[in-house]
């Protein structure tokens, strides 16, 4: 019997897929996703012929299953999505081929010196590679809300000819065709059915745009937001071909549409998808999410999926996209920052943090006053002090700068400042230090962000004079900026929700305040200033980001190395990443805390590294189908879902088995004081010198014994993979609760570095 699962979505979703409700029928029809598991390489014709035999079964006749039908899926997988009623689809999910039966869900989206800032991280200086031929460029496929192929981003000046195996195209749309393609931008597909509005690959919103050019841009010189962050904006590997595949719309991202791109992207021949988008809930299933299943299908085939972590944090295990074919990314900030300060009428400069293009005098000063003092009479001190929406009186907001408490976070910054700007303050100071790595864009209002620390000063500077005055300087490039890079309050933590025994997020990588291509249509007059005209690049904050960086520096290892599987190109990654400071430290968060893997992963990117890493952990099919087996599927619901008719369930199955997976990173999620627990792992030297020897070095917190042998690895031209062996124990004296280390590979040339998390109960 397959699953069937009647998860609750947010409310807002519910009422998008309430309204793509059917009279057809007295029961209300809705869209579900049926899924089929593997292809099996059958023809694409006779599967969607086999979609509406196995639809008719339970609409009584072909005509209203072919209705009912929106997408057949038939390159990487099988399965469709149609319009059924609960139950239609619970009649479905009896059917001995479907695997599982699913309301079609909505997901949410989740970028010139970060590149640069990583080259600068890694100590040594690079050049992009050459490479013999065109066809060894990777083509980077993203799932997005579009793309806008005007661009200078995507400008194909300097390009070669497209690679031969890309088998893909341009859908034509109501304003984009074949000829906004070109040998940079070389696929864009769009995924529409009659009663929604979406009928073009052009980006509407800005996101697909920016994510697109920050993984596969080309070179742009003099790139800039209104005069901040100058410089050359470019992809992490200018010479990848970009396909995009735009799954958005403005409510969100349909699963069916999700998948549907999958399944078009492996047919299409890429081999980087790049993903920022995911679940605003946590869902329980791998069976039930359109990305663990689409990625799962492109890991068969080879292809590396990139998923950004989301923006649920700083909480502990917020994390998203998960799966361990998944390749997931967290965020952190690079060595710029954007000042924008308070002066007052004493004189004294007030450091503060945001993108806005005040328009105050630096010369003149403004009354400034407290929000909790200028409340309405029915307002309480808490919203009036945190200026919430409507808590402000006009009559004495007017003409003046509105300091804030950020406190109460119910209503967002945006909120607040628009609860100044309409009773007819002039600017705001937001008290705030849950943010301060993230540098808000006000836009053209006068407005900056401060520590709370110098918000009592603010507030005593008020309280000490009859006529406290201020103004708000316009936001200016703060360069080496010191600690960088640090994880933000928003990117979502560790440990994974559905198995903690995989170390997740995988890796980090620049996700704030990042530059990149921009829609020129999408800016509000707000966020232009004066005398000028809507910006081709914009400023960005996500998790979004930082996933397509890793696919970036993924496509330029895929380019370099052409034969390297995708956990290869992962294991390089992660193996090399570091989890310094560009003050010599281990990485902070927000609060100035000492970070962790389930903060940064493994750390941030270091692709000059990634390129030569050594030793390379691989993670074969194999161990996919035996997590699934770890993880509570049967024999028979992985035959279904990987094709292999002749696999079957390892004998002993557990949880704690995931851990066996040959990973670049190890994650316990239970050793019990006084036990051991001991892991295996192989790697494989892909360095062109077959001959090394590798010596470990291992970092672990008191009280946890870590013991790895052998201890030394000697490789040969005919012994290119060896196995080892690690040996955790704790003691009475172990810290409670997740502690973390690392063993690291050394030859003297290459630092092959894999972090560990371990529960101690």
């Amino acid at each position: 019997m397959a699953f069937i699962f009647h998860f609750h979505l947010v409310l807002f979703c519910s009422l998008i897929l309430g309204s793509l409700a059917s009279d057809a029928n007295e029961e209300e029809e809705k869209m579900y996703v049926v899924y089929m598991g593997s292809s099996r390489d059958e023809e694409p014709d006779l599967l969607m012929r086999s979609h509406v035999q196995l639809l008719s079964s339970v609409w009584g006749s072909r005509n209203q299953a072919e209705e009912s039908l929106v997408n057949s899926y038939k390159y990487a997988f099988t399965g469709f999505s149609a319009k059924l009623s609960s139950q239609q689809a619970n009649a479905l999910a009896e059917k001995p081929e479907v695997v599982s039966v699913f309301p079609d869900p909505i997901l949410e989206l989740h970028t010139t010196q970060s590149w640069d800032f990583l080259q600068t991280q890694s100590g040594t200086s690079f050049d992009y590679p050459n490479v013999s031929s065109s066809d060894q460029d990777a083509i980077i496929g993203l799932l997005d809300t579009g793309i806008w192929p005007e661009a200078a981003s995507f400008s194909d000046v300097g390009i070669s000819a497209i690679p031969r195996r890309w088998k893909g195209s341009c859908m034509q749309g109501k304003d984009l065709n074949i000829s906004n393609c070109n040998r940079k931008l070389i696929g864009a597909w769009y995924y529409q059915k009659s009663s929604e509005s979406i009928s073009t690959a052009r980006d509407w919103k800005g996101h697909g745009t920016h994510t697109a050019s920050t993984a596969g841009g080309n070179a742009v010189a003099n790139a800039n937001y209104y005069g901040l962050a100058k410089g050359t904006a470019r992809g992490g590997s200018t010479s990848s071909r970009i396909a995009m595949y735009r799954v958005c719309e403005k409510y969100g991202c349909r699963g069916s549409h999700i998948l549907a791109a999958f399944d078009n992207a492996v047919n299409d021949g890429v081999d980087i998808l790049s993903v920022s988008l995911g679940f605003p809930i946590a869902l329980l299933n791998y069976t039930s999410d359109p990305v663990a299943i689409g990625a799962f299908h492109a890991a068969q085939k080879g292809i590396l999926v990139v998923c950004s972590a989301g923006n649920n944090g700083p909480d502990p295990q917020t994390l998203m996209n998960t799966a361990p074919w998944i390749f997931t990314v967290a965020a952190t900030t690079i060595n710029r920052q954007f000042g924008s300060n308070v002066i007052l009428g004493n004189g004294k400069t007030i450091q503060g943090m945001a993108i806005n293009f005040s328009n105050l005098s630096r010369s003149n000063m403004y009354p400034l006053v407290y929000g909790g003092s200028v409340g309405k009479n029915t307002s309480s001190i808490n919203d009036a002090s945190n200026c919430n929406l409507v808590s402000l009186d006009a009559s004495k907001v007017k003409g003046k700068v509105v300091l804030c408490l950020n406190t109460d976070t119910s209503d967002p910054r945006e909120n607040k400042k628009s609860e100044v700007k309409t009773n007819g303050g002039i600017g705001m100071i937001l008290a705030d230090d849950s943010q301060k790595s993230t540098a808000t864009n006000y836009g053209t209002f006068p407005s900056t962000t401060v520590s709370n620390t110098l918000a009592k000063e603010i507030l005593s500077y008020i309280k000490s004079t009859n006529k406290p005055v201020a103004t708000i300087t316009p936001a200016e490039d703060i360069q080496n900026y010191k600690p960088a890079p640090i994880v933000p309050y928003f990117s979502s933590r560790g440990p994974g929700g559905l198995t903690a025994n995989i170390l997740k997020p995988d890796i980090s990588a620049p996700g704030v305040n990042i530059l990149a291509a921009w829609i020129p249509t999408s800016s509000s007059s707000d966020d232009v200033p004066m005398g000028m005209k809507p910006s081709s690049f914009n400023l960005m904050s996500g998790t979004s980001m930082a996933c397509t960086h890793v696919s970036g520096a993924a496509a330029l290892l895929k380019t370099v190395h052409p034969t390297w599987s995708s956990s290869a190109i992962r294991s390089a990654l992660i193996t090399t990443a570091t989890s310094m400071n560009n003050m010599g430290n281990t990485m902070t968060k927000d609060t100035d805390a000492v970070g962790t893997p389930f903060d940064f992963g493994g750390g941030e990117i270091n692709p000059r590294a990634a390129l030569e890493p050594g030793l390379v952990y691989e993670t074969s099919n194999q161990d996919y189908f035996d997590f699934l087996c770890n993880y509570g599927l049967n024999s028979k619901e992985i035959k279904s879902i990987s094709g292999n008719a002749n696999y079957k369930c390892p004998s002993n199955v557990s949880k704690d088995s995931i851990s066996l997976m040959n990973y670049p990173t190890i994650s316990l999620s239970m050793l019990k004081v006084g036990s051991t627990r001991t892991v295996s792992r192989t790697v494989t030297n892909v360095s062109p010198n077959g001959e090394s020897t590798y010596k470990v070095s291992v970092d672990s917190p008191a009280g946890l014994s870590v013991t790895v042998s052998p201890d030394t690895l000697h490789f040969s031209t005919t012994s290119s993979k060896l196995s080892f062996n690690v040996m955790f124990k704790a003691t009475s004296g172990t810290t409670k609760g997740y502690v973390f280390g690392s063993l690291t590979w050394l030859d003297g040339k290459h630092t092959v570095r894999t972090p560990f998390a371990v529960n101690v109960a």
